[in-house]
């Protein structure tokens, strides 16, 4: 969760949703996120809302962090009233959810599926960093019932870790992998980083090819972005780091989309490829504007036309819960122009693509290569990709 949320209407104390809001419960899937504020230390590129222990003081611990977040799951169930929605996907995210013990994992999820209950074929995930697991707590996992698992790795040469202030190596990344496969987990992904300064054309083919060797069923690929008030920032304002290449991006993109595609691993949303049955449904989710509630500090929800998001400070957080008031910090109900726009912005980056544009909007796009005609829906190009952005604006 990067960024800051924007300003809102102030949320009421109850949580309370809209009789709107309530009436459109069930219309699409239900999925949970649950967000993990902790890493052992703070990469130099990232603005994600993680701390370290040392920035924590008492009742924002990791040994109290499940409980608390299990009262906000019963906080959840009060507001939204006996519906009968499974959930259809739940996505532990972080931070790196794996710091804290897997039973406490485990605990969070049981919890979820006593409370909500889960589809039958639901898809449970977390995110993990390669050194912050071993084949005993992926196997406690994996008996918990977890289901996928995705690796940050970010880069595999040494240089380029270095510069990302990663603290795993390319063999802890492929030994993460291959516990993880081994000891019964139905998808594994990977995560990739391009872009670093410093990175070669060649050292980010060898990334992809070790993803690719490694027998993983999905991976993600992302430009390295430089965010105010990260480390990598500062160095770049200073000029000891140079700022990334916008061409030097677009070209890694090229490269990923040939070699995964060439492996038999398809581009289904713009930085996402996977093999067949691969596709991560949890983010599917948000893409599609589905209902999903977020527990945790700075966790974002949506339920019918509702948004919040939750405090960012763990802190904070834990006292709202700890006083049975709701942790949101702020919300907005969104209009159906603004949904019909976020349907837009969000689903043009599917290779599903997206109907219902209006001819004056799409036929300059589509004569000038960005988007093409499938059937009924009109699909981003790998040109409509590298230029999503300006896609976007034009259809909006």
């Amino acid at each position: 969760m990067p960024g800051h949320p924007p300003e809102g209407a102030i949320a009421p104390p109850d949580g309370q949703l809209s009789d709107r809001s309530l009436s459109r419960l069930g219309a699409q899937s239900l999925s949970a996120y649950v967000h993990i504020p902790f890493c052992a230390s703070r990469c130099g590129y990232c603005d994600f809302n993680t701390y370290t222990a040392d920035e924590l003081g008492p009742g924002a611990n990791r040994a109290d962090y499940a409980g608390t977040v299990i009262r906000e799951i019963e906080f959840a169930r009060g507001v939204l009233g006996a519906t009968t929605t499974p959930l259809h996907s739940v996505f532990f995210g972080g931070g790196t959810p794996t710091l804290l013990p897997s039973n406490d994992l485990a605990h969070i999820l049981h919890s979820l599926r006593d409370t909500f209950a889960l589809a039958p074929d639901a898809e449970i995930t977390t995110e993990a960093n390669p050194d912050s697991v071993d084949k005993a707590s992926l196997a406690a996992l994996r008996d918990a019932g977890f289901t996928r698992i995705s690796f940050g790795w970010q880069a595999t040469a040494p240089h380029v870790l270095a510069v990302l202030e990663r603290t795993h190596n390319v063999d802890k990344a492929l030994a993460a992998v291959r516990a993880a496969q081994e000891v019964g987990f139905e998808h594994v992904s990977v995560d990739l980083i391009y872009g670093t300064p410093g990175e070669t054309d060649d050292n980010f083919r060898a990334a992809l090819t070790a993803a690719i060797d490694s027998g993983v069923d999905h991976v993600s690929a992302y430009a390295l972005i430089v965010e105010d008030g990260t480390r990598l920032g500062a160095a770049v304002k200073r000029g000891t780091v140079p700022q990334p290449s916008d061409d030097v991006a677009a070209d890694r993109y090229v490269i990923a989309d040939e070699m995964l595609s060439s492996a038999g691993l398809e581009w289904y949303e713009v930085s996402n490829w996977a093999r067949p049955g691969g596709e991560c449904r949890h983010n599917l989710a948000y893409w599609r504007n589905a209902d999903w509630w977020g527990f945790g500090p700075g966790a974002h929800s949506h339920i019918g036309g509702t948004r919040w998001w939750n405090v960012r400070h763990p802190s904070a957080y834990a006292t709202r819960i700890d006083a049975g008031k709701s942790p949101a910090q702020a919300r907005e109900e969104l209009t159906d122009a603004d949904q019909e726009l976020e349907r837009v912005l969000l689903g043009i980056r599917l290779k599903e693509g997206l109907d219902g544009i209006p001819d004056d909007l799409s036929a300059p796009l589509v004569s000038e290569g960005l988007l093409e005609q499938h059937d009924d829906n009109l699909v981003l190009t790998r040109q409509g990709r590298l230029l999503a952005d300006l896609v976007v604006r034009r259809l909006t």
